[in-house]
């Protein structure tokens, strides 16, 4: 049976519903609502390994995807081969149009160090898109928390996602981050072991580095800039500005 993309009366209403709902709750909602037009972005960072942990559960046929930047520490590469293990959850890689090595002979080098808002632009906000065209999903799954960023902070656990054109379900939008070691010790949930080594916040190897004392979480990101998201939870992103 078909479904209907959701209308924003409808979007509104779920928020108010879920917008203290548990997580299970929200994923319950979320895969009765548009499975199997359900889709979930994970970068194997603690949060989404929780989410695939529950999904297994509730619903272990989403898609779930990862944006592959060719940029990823090999600790990260086997978190996914541990998770289809655990859970017989595949996930997907979804790769730019250009290897590492393609794209930085068209730029004359890497440009994370220089141009990060582009590379990430480039390599993940991109395949992204094309991911949404070819899966045509009518929600997808993120693991952003309100705590993480400014941006994240003004996200609703169901809102339309006017980017990618398509409903956003954040079900550990209130969650913190105890909550989410809670839950990984807890459930015995697979995790990056990057995590054990000071690296709270993991992205793509060339710029993500442990967090010192005293530092917030995401200081090892993009460390040095103002920078503190890729593109994807972002409002406005535009030809690679404003990341």
């Amino acid at each position: 049976m078909a479904r209907a993309q959701a209308t924003a009366a409808e979007i509104a209403e779920a928020n108010d519903r879920l917008a203290t709902a548990r997580p299970e709750e929200v994923l319950r909602w979320a895969a009765d609502r548009f499975h199997p037009h359900l889709m979930m972005a994970t970068a194997f960072g603690a949060e989404g390994c929780c989410i695939i942990h529950m999904l297994a559960a509730i619903q272990p046929a989403t898609t779930v995807i990862n944006l592959d930047t060719g940029y990823q520490f090999p600790e990260t590469l086997d978190l996914r081969e541990r998770i289809k293990t655990r859970y017989g959850i595949e996930v997907e890689y979804v790769r730019p149009e250009l290897t590492v090595a393609e794209y930085e002979s068209e730029h004359g080098g890497p440009l994370h160090a220089h141009r990060p808002d582009q590379c990430c632009y480039d390599r993940k906000v991109l395949p992204l898109r094309r991911a949404v065209e070819r899966i045509a999903p009518l929600a997808w799954i993120s693991a952003i928390r309100r705590d993480q960023t400014a941006d994240r902070g003004r996200a609703a656990v169901v809102e339309w996602d006017q980017k990618f054109e398509l409903v956003k379900v954040n079900p550990l939008l209130n969650w913190t981050k105890k909550d989410v070691w809670g839950f990984v010790h807890k459930n015995d949930v697979p995790y990056n072991p990057l995590h054990d080594r000071d690296y709270p916040s993991i992205g793509c190897w060339p710029c993500t580095r442990p967090v010192r004392a005293g530092e917030d979480d995401r200081a090892g990101r993009w460390a040095g800039k103002v920078k503190k998201e890729c593109g994807l939870h972002v409002i406005e992103v535009k030809d690679g500005e404003g990341i």
